[in-house]
């Protein structure tokens, strides 16, 4: 079974915010990563792209003031911060695929040692596609994040020595966040930067597949 020690989904969103460079142009995926939109710290702009066509996504709605025509790609209702611009979708991946988005951050199913990320499919015959822009994202940002909980409901590993999902790409992954330590990944090392509290190094290892380095 899934353990609940370490961070929560929203710390987990927090400490990502938290490092997100001033002034940078950040994607978020839809699923946990669209939490992150609602850490910006108070002495950083961050300017948030949603797929679907809008620049300066702000944080979640309070429920009685959704705009059921202001959402996300996850079609979840978002505000949009002063300045922020609204674009043709076909506009939206020509900022995603000629470079001009800083960092994406995706959920995965998968992340192996060398930074291969598996986040559509399980490959299963009967599975829905639902590759979405995904593919577009980590060919054309610059750094890929990825935010998840460390193993699965059945407490497997999902960080592996290589991906057994169809792979959304290969080598684009830079850092991981989980529920447990944030790791990068460097010259197809995952090295941990830091663990969350309560855990050790050991516990981190016995629950990852794939070698993990100081």
């Amino acid at each position: 079974m899934m353990n609940n020690k370490g961070w929560t989904k929203f710390q987990m969103a927090e400490k990502l915010a938290c490092n997100i460079p001033n002034g940078s142009y950040v994607n978020l995926g839809i699923g946990m990563p669209e939490l992150v939109a609602n850490y910006v710290p108070n002495d950083r702009e961050v300017i948030y792209q949603t797929e679907n066509g809008l620049l300066g996504m702000g944080n979640t709605p309070e429920f009685d003031l959704e705009d059921r025509e202001l959402i996300n790609a996850g079609k979840k209702c978002v505000t949009a911060i002063p300045g922020a611009c609204y674009f043709h979708h076909a506009d939206s991946f020509t900022m995603i695929r000629g470079g001009h988005i800083d960092i994406c951050v995706l959920g995965a199913m998968q992340v192996s040692t060398e930074g291969d990320l598996a986040n559509w499919s399980t490959g299963q015959k009967n599975s829905i596609p639902a590759v979405g822009g995904a593919m577009d994202l980590v060919a054309g940002v610059k750094n890929i994040f990825v935010i998840m909980q460390h193993n699965t409901k059945e407490g497997q590993a999902k960080i592996v020595n290589e991906c057994s999902f169809p792979l959304t790409g290969k080598n684009v992954v830079k850092r991981i966040y989980s529920n447990l330590a944030i790791i990068d990944v460097i010259n197809k090392k995952l090295i941990v930067q830091e663990l969350a509290p309560e855990i050790s190094f050991d516990f981190l290892q016995s629950k990852t597949e794939a070698q993990l380095y100081i």
